[in-house]
């Protein structure tokens, strides 16, 4: 005996026809009739009385009709007491998403967490990675996929997504396109295209040229590697980007690790470790998609 036969079983009862009650459930009336018939056989007795184009209960119908409902509202009430404990029902979960940082794994995290439990409302804002470690630990944002350089906050939670070097962009034909690498010291009197501050890109250079006792001079700032490359490929520019983010352009821009920077830059989710049942199952959706 299954629910959903249970639940086929009531519904023929409610509306009387076969054809509605398979409407109503969303199946068709030969699936509706083939659960209902293997009920019966379970059960050794008719449960309605098809003689006539209305679907009438039998004597053994009229009593199986009350428990069958019993039955399906335990099952409700099992899955809403769980649901409960777990803090899933219903609510809000904020999530931020560090400003220049378009990533399709954590778009396939909120959708696999969506799709288990619809009941929680999704909200999703971009900022400064800053801001936001500032707004999970006030407990507004309850998860947040940040740029980083060195370390993760050491008072929240955290996963790793990513964790690489810095490379310098130049357009083909560029008096640095034929050298195998750029050092710090080189961006000295340059004119940087990069990220805002507030990403782990910008954390990083702003560290590296800190270290090598380089002001960069930061000509033009955009928030997608996409602006930054199409601006460096206009000459406008030399412009530092991520690793990852540099084997997209390889058609107009040359690039060329970056070296004696002292951290790699950081792509990390952060939550605070205080956080509710639903946040711990949106980091295990966050974490399937990642790879992690």
């Amino acid at each position: 005996m299954e629910l959903r036969q249970l639940e086929y079983f009531i519904a023929v009862a409610e509306e009387a026809n076969f054809t509605r009650a398979a409407g109503r459930v969303r199946i068709s009336q030969s699936g509706v009739s083939a659960q209902i018939r293997q009920l019966e056989r379970e059960l050794g007795c008719e449960l309605f009385d098809r003689s006539s184009r209305v679907a009438r209960l039998t004597a053994a119908g009229e009593a199986a009709l009350g428990p069958a409902r019993a039955a399906l509202d335990a099952a409700a009430c099992l899955g809403h007491a769980v649901d409960d404990v777990a803090g899933l029902i219903r609510g809000r979960l904020t999530v931020g998403m560090v400003i220049g940082c378009t990533i399709t794994p954590l778009f396939e995290g909120l959708e696999k967490f969506h799709r288990r439990h619809s009941g929680v409302t999704l909200s999703l804002q971009e900022d400064s990675s800053d801001h936001m470690v500032d707004q999970v630990r006030a407990g507004s944002l309850d998860v947040a996929l940040i740029g980083a350089t060195g370390s993760a906050p050491v008072d929240l939670e955290s996963l790793t997504i990513l964790a690489e070097g810095l490379s310098v962009l130049v357009p083909h034909g560029h008096v640095w396109s034929a050298r195998s690498s750029i050092r710090v010291a080189d961006l000295d009197g340059e004119s940087i295209i990069t990220m805002p501050r507030g990403t782990g890109i910008r954390a990083t250079l702003d560290e590296a040229c800190s270290a090598a006792d380089v002001t960069p001079s930061i000509g033009l700032q955009a928030t997608s590697a996409e602006a930054v490359a199409d601006l460096a490929s206009r000459g406008l520019g030399v412009a530092v980007l991520s690793e990852s983010m540099s084997t997209d352009f390889s058609e107009t821009l040359v690039a060329l690790p970056l070296d004696d920077v002292p951290h790699r830059a950081l792509l990390l989710l952060v939550w605070a470790s205080s956080s509710n049942p639903a946040v711990r199952v949106l980091v295990s959706c966050l974490e399937d998609a990642f790879g992690s």
